[in-house]
């Protein structure tokens, strides 16, 4: 799976349910676009959404699951409900959060990982962290790769940007860990994903900037405003 994606763009490939694209068949046809483009793999969301990629293209997909608990923040494959979802979903890698926020439960982020690596030792995991710190214990958890995926997304990383200082904390990330690091979140321009690269990340996902074009649209209008105002 990591082989795969190395060097290459993976373009997340999702709708929730308030959002006008929410439809399985309409992330079938956004991910055989990627595909089309050259993605070298695909992120999406949902066991049923995962099913329909897999009609359409054979990219490799990182699988997720959001899901609201009404005791813990964590919504990204926050239970063994949804790895076990996407375990049947057949996809290739499941990515879960990796944050220090409290899990569904009260579950603990190291014993989550040990219950899947005995239920399902051949599926690889993807640690969506939002800070340095959180990449570094998930390296020692033991994640095959690890993404910053929630950086500034979470209360510990609000204000965070990816690309401040040119990139500051994916560098620190990229010099301090060993396993495979994918750069994701907030790299909305091609510039800005080819500066991951540079900085040597294994594979970058770009999401919204593709594949949202309602928030597409709005940087043209909210620019246009500007100028009319």
């Amino acid at each position: 799976m990591l082989n795969k994606i190395k060097s290459g763009l993976v373009v997340s490939c999702q709708a929730l349910e308030d959002e006008p694209l929410h439809s399985s068949f309409i992330m079938g046809r956004m991910a055989a676009a990627a595909d089309q483009a050259g993605a070298s793999g695909i992120r999406a969301n949902s066991k049923e959404d995962i099913l329909a990629i897999k009609q359409t293209t054979d990219l490799p997909v990182i699988g997720i699951v959001k899901r609201d608990y009404d005791d813990s923040e964590v919504f990204i494959t926050a239970t063994m409900k949804e790895i076990d979802e996407l375990a049947e979903s057949g996809c290739d890698m499941i990515a879960l959060d990796a944050t220090d926020r409290m899990r569904p439960h009260g579950v603990s982020l190291e014993a989550f990982v040990q219950q899947i690596r005995e239920e399902y030792p051949s599926i690889p995991l993807m640690a969506d962290a939002s800070t340095v710190e959180e990449v570094l214990s998930a390296e020692k958890i033991g994640f095959d790769c690890v993404s910053t995926t929630l950086m500034g997304y979470t209360e510990e990383s609000a204000g965070y940007n990816i690309a401040d200082n040119d990139f500051e904390r994916l560098k620190e990330i990229v010099a301090k860990v060993s396993v495979p690091v994918i750069a994701e979140g907030k790299i909305d321009t091609p510039e800005k994903a080819k500066r991951c690269f540079e900085i040597g990340v294994h594979s970058v996902v770009v999401g919204s900037a593709i594949t949202r074009p309602q928030l597409i649209a709005k940087k043209f209008i909210d620019s246009i405003k500007r100028v009319n105002n």
